[in-house]
């Protein structure tokens, strides 16, 4: 919807337009003036409210049918008032019907069909309870007003058939507009922005002026010129100045919270005290059946609002059982069915939980991304579902891992098994992905949901100790095995190093994946020493600083040697840190604190420590406890003191001084 823009003109204009407004407000008040100049300002503000929105429904696209229909509208109402003018200003009296009532009637269809293009316009979607908070707050506000206003216009009301037909026509017309704005505020979930707070003011003060002008019309009270005349054409202009409104978005209505009982409580409340007035002094038969419609509308709605909370929790429970990215149940709904499984299986009709974690996927998720793992994921869900329904159901129990609980029959565990180990099976360039699996079967194997599961996992991880490598672990040997013919001793060093850093990355509780890349990258942190001449790596004699910036490249050479393989870019980017400092004078790229990935600093500690208790060609080893108290001096300058901490708690002295991890 536009924005729309207030240009200079349309400043002037509206300058003029409240000028206007207080001078008839004085005049009222005073009486000083003529009356001519009066009456000038009078239609001049009719013609400007009137003005307001042909003007806006030249000036833009949007909404220009509603508003055009609704400046045609003010030009009947101002016409009416023209003619009433000219023609009865000065009259004994004025008959009913006249042209002037043509013009002022005309006025009522061409503003509720601009309210209906207005809502049909700016909302977009809205429930069934919208309706009937609209039709509730609608019908109340019919109820109040027909209390208050409908017997004593209707005892005021004199004439023949057509003179009463015109004279309510008017107050009727008003209840309508007044009926359909309260239930379009309702519509728009009670948030109706300005716009229709302006036209909802405008058509309130205009209704009320109707209705005191026919009361006071017909008990002889009405004095021309006083202060109800001045409601007219201001309420007119409150129309007019809700065309300039910025106009919204088109919205989907939401009604939430406390607004969803409050317009029904209160609009009851109101029906109730009208019921009850009844009891001690009788009010109009419309206004007694509008009230009563309301109750009945408000027991409708408390029902609407109980069924659409049941049906939320129902979602909410569903979605809680539900897992958002495969559609499979999750491990909550795993466990209450296993719980009910356990009880109906016996021997002759026995159950089988089966687990199952994919080989290969995180792999396949570093060399393809998340989205791509997340996608694929999603396809073996729907392929094992498939593959046991039937004989049982499918769980997604997170990450790569899925389960089925199967009630196997005559065919037996293994069929299923079978088949749903084709289902989690794909492959493809570059990538190649099997799963591992652990069966437990009810009720010999266990007796409780927690115990099953356990008996599968562990069955599951035995079978998967001795799966066929994967990719990337392919890779990892080819290069220790080609580091560890060129340099026997660097390839014991990288082994005892990944043995530390497993057992630091578990100290500090690292998840299974960030733990596996820790592992690998301690034992490739030197493959690019491949790429180092051998005069280099064995020197007895210090290197000089041509020599040093040479040995330096080789977390460099270290990175692109692993970035040719796809399962092993995420090692190395901890390669390359792996001779980061904690203080920023580590190499290459001089990186500090938390910027050096933690991975890397964890490597970076057990590498200094395995090299300082290891002879080397240019000097000896040290002991233990003196390789320890040197990682301690040097925490918070060389080392990360968190990573230093953990690696003294982690790991422990044998019987002959060397670490060993707990």
């Amino acid at each position: 919807m536009a924005n729309l823009r207030h240009p200079r003109s349309l400043k002037v204009f509206w300058a003029v337009a409240a000028a206007g407004s207080a001078f008839l407000l004085f005049q009222t008040e005073t009486g000083i003036g003529p009356d001519l100049l009066f009456t000038a300002v009078y239609l001049g503000l009719m013609v400007m409210a009137a003005a307001s929105c042909l003007w806006r429904a030249a000036a833009v696209r949007q909404e220009r049918v509603a508003w055009t229909v609704l400046g045609a509208g003010l030009l009947s109402w101002t016409f009416g008032e023209l003619y009433w003018t000219l023609a009865f200003t000065n009259a004994d009296t004025v008959p009913v019907p006249s042209v002037a009532d043509a013009g002022y009637l005309l006025y009522y269809p061409a503003i509720f069909v601009t309210l209906v293009l207005l809502f049909r316009e700016r909302v977009r979607e809205f429930r069934s309870s919208h309706w009937l908070d609209g039709a509730i707050a609608a019908l109340a506000v019919a109820s109040l007003a027909s209390a208050i206003a409908f017997r004593p216009i209707v005892d005021a009301t004199t004439g023949d058939a057509a003179a009463i037909a015109v004279n309510l026509a008017y107050p009727l017309g008003d209840l309508l507009l007044l009926s359909l704005v309260v239930a379009i505020f309702g519509l728009s979930g009670w948030r109706p922005g300005r716009a229709w707070l302006f036209l909802g003011a405008g058509l309130a003060l205009s209704a009320g002026a109707d209705g005191l002008y026919l009361l006071q019309s017909a008990t002889g009270a009405y004095v021309e010129g006083g202060l109800l005349d001045a409601a007219w054409p201001i309420a007119t202009l409150l129309v007019g100045l809700a065309a300039w409104q910025p106009s919204p978005r088109r919205a989907k209505v939401r009604l939430e919270g406390g607004r969803v009982i409050a317009v029904p409580f209160a609009c009851g409340l109101i029906a109730i005290g009208l019921e009850s007035w009844d009891h001690f002094e009788r009010i109009s038969d419309p206004a007694l059946i509008l009230a009563t419609s309301t109750l009945v509308a408000v027991v409708i709605r408390m029902a609407l609002v109980f069924a659409e909370n049941q049906a939320m929790i129902t979602s909410s429970r569903d979605e809680a059982r539900t897992d958002a990215l495969t559609g499979l149940r999750n491990r909550r709904s795993l466990m209450g069915e296993l719980e009910a499984e356990i009880e109906r299986a016996t021997l002759e009709a026995p159950a089988a939980l089966i687990l199952f974690d994919l080989d290969g996927f995180k792999e396949y998720n570093d060399a393809f991304g998340h989205p791509a793992g997340d996608g694929l994921l999603a396809r073996l869900g729907e392929r094992l579902q498939d593959a046991v329904r039937g004989v049982g159901r499918a769980y997604r129990l997170g990450g790569d891992e899925f389960c089925v609980l199967a009630q196997p029959g005559a065919a037996g565990a293994e069929a299923v098994v079978a088949a749903a180990l084709s289902a989690l099976s794909d492959k493809g360039e570059g990538f190649e992905i099997t799963a591992s699996h652990g069966v437990a079967l009810l009720p010999q194997d266990a007796q409780t949901a927690e115990n099953t599961l356990q008996l599968a996992d562990r069955r599951m991880y035995a079978r998967k100790g001795g799966r066929r490598l994967s990719a990337g672990r392919q890779t990892r040997d080819v290069l220790l095995s080609t580091l560890s013919e060129r340099q026997p001793d660097l390839y014991d060093h990288l082994r005892d190093v990944a043995g530390l850093a497993i057992a630091v990355s578990r100290e500090l509780e690292l998840s299974p994946e960030d733990l596996d890349e820790v592992a690998r990258a301690a034992e490739l942190h030197d493959i690019g020493k491949i790429a180092i001449p051998d005069v280099i790596l064995n020197k007895p004699l210090p290197l000089t600083p041509e020599e040093w910036a040479f040995m330096r490249r080789h977390t460099i050479i270290g990175e692109r040697i692993l970035m040719a393989a796809p399962a092993l870019r995420p090692v190395a980017s901890l390669v390359r840190s792996s001779h980061e400092r904690w203080d920023g004078n580590g190499y290459p790229d001089g990186l500090a604190g938390e910027a050096i990935p933690l991975g890397a600093r964890v490597v970076a500690v057990c590498d200094a420590f395995d090299a300082m208790i290891t002879d080397r060609s240019y000097r000896p080893a040290v002991t233990a406890d003196e390789a320890r108290e040197e990682l301690r001096r040097c925490a918070g300058a060389q080392f990360d003191p968190r990573v230093v901490d953990a690696f003294c708690r982690a790991t422990v002295l044998d019987a002959e001084g060397s670490p060993t991890p707990v």
